[in-house]
């Protein structure tokens, strides 16, 4: 018997509290746990590479990239990205998007940017070095306030999230879900009722926040919300990135709905008033 086989048997010789003595998976049950297993190891082993994990990262804003983007924003060769992005859209991760002659690439479903944010928030702290002022500035800015896919990110994400809960608009008690309080509110905001409808994606999801390390609203509501917060000028996008900048119609906005306090609004620390 090879060793390959062998491996392979050890996995499924337990079924039912009896041992099975022919190195086989015994059933559907071992079956699935085979193929749970060769799932996750081949999803960690497409992240397990500097320039694929910077094409998710980057990706995550939401929008369809061409590979020539992603190959600029990892800083490698578009060959060796055309390789990678291949692996991504053959492993699920990555979807293509073709429009005439142009081929664009953008993350597969909101499960998948969920699942990353999640990674991004369990890695160990290690941030890099900050070479510049402009640097600085942006990681800043991203901390601050961000969309992580289609959902709000940062603290801003968080401090929405914190507020719904004090407000009795989201209940933690038996996992995440919306409190009959939350209809009219969502209502005075403008946010439809297919919003909260049963769809493959829930309606609200706790997604870890990588930079504050505490869940982030996602789900239908998230999107609902970021969208609505973007529509209605509460928050701008920072450049073509991630980063998002409060505006003053959205530190008023989100004073009112939701209390949110100064300190998460306006982050930026005020020059001394002279005299």
């Amino acid at each position: 018997m090879s060793s390959q086989n062998t491996v392979s048997g050890q996995s499924g010789r337990l079924e039912g509290g009896r041992r099975s003595g022919h190195g086989r998976r015994n059933g559907p049950g071992g079956s699935r746990v085979h193929e749970a297993t060769v799932g996750l190891a081949t999803v960690a082993g497409l992240l397990a590479d500097h320039t694929r994990a910077a094409f998710c990262l980057a990706l995550l804003d939401g929008r369809a990239w061409t590979a020539t983007e992603l190959a600029r924003h990892a800083g490698v060769a578009p060959s060796t990205a055309t390789a990678h992005l291949h692996r991504l859209v053959a492993g699920g991760l990555v979807t293509e998007v073709r429009q005439g002659r142009h081929r664009y690439l953008r993350l597969a479903d909101a499960g998948v940017a969920e699942l990353i944010e999640t990674l991004t928030g369990a890695a160990p702290v290690e941030p890099a070095p900050v070479r510049s002022l402009s640097a600085a500035s942006r990681r800043r800015a991203l901390a601050h306030a961000r969309t992580c896919y289609d959902h709000l990110a940062g603290a801003l994400g968080v401090a929405v999230t914190d507020a719904m809960t004090g407000h009795g608009f989201l209940s933690w008690e038996r996992g995440l879900s919306l409190t009959d309080r939350s209809t009219a509110w969502l209502a005075g905001l403008g946010i439809a009722p297919e919003s909260t409808a049963p769809t493959r994606r829930a309606p609200v999801r706790a997604c870890l926040d990588w930079t504050e390390r505490r869940p982030h609203l996602a789900g239908t509501i998230g999107a609902a919300l970021c969208r609505h917060a973007l529509d209605a000028g509460w928050a701008v996008r920072i450049g073509t990135g991630r980063a998002l900048a409060v505006t003053a119609e959205g530190r008023r906005a989100f004073r009112e709905h939701l209390d949110l306090p100064g300190r998460v609004l306006d982050p930026q620390p005020r020059p001394p008033q002279q005299g």
